[in-house]
């Protein structure tokens, strides 16, 4: 479990840096809207904000993986029950 613990620091780590500099783009994104940039300028910042969001998505879901279901599972929790939740939780986030 040792092991398990220092990858999720690692991933809590790594999704904290990232949403530090999510939040600096994001905020940039406003200056450039207040400033009157172009608009192809402003949304290729805007879909730069999109992918690292979608990066950072996966990497809390990683947590998920490795916190709440291996958890749970260890904890004599069903198996199925829980696959089911994790299930519940991944598909809330796909686009339809």
């Amino acid at each position: 479990m040792t092991d398990t613990m220092s990858e999720e620091e690692k991933i809590k780590k790594n999704v904290l840096s990232r949403m530090k500099r999510i939040e600096g783009q994001v905020r940039g994104i406003q200056g450039m809207i207040e400033a009157g940039k172009e608009c192809q300028d402003i949304l290729v910042q805007v879909r730069a904000v999109r992918s690292a969001l979608q990066s950072a998505n996966k990497l809390i879901l990683k947590r998920y993986l490795l916190r709440c279901y291996a958890e749970s599972v260890e904890d004599g929790t069903d198996s199925k029950e829980a696959l089911d939740k994790f299930i519940r939780v991944v598909t809330g986030f796909i686009e339809g």
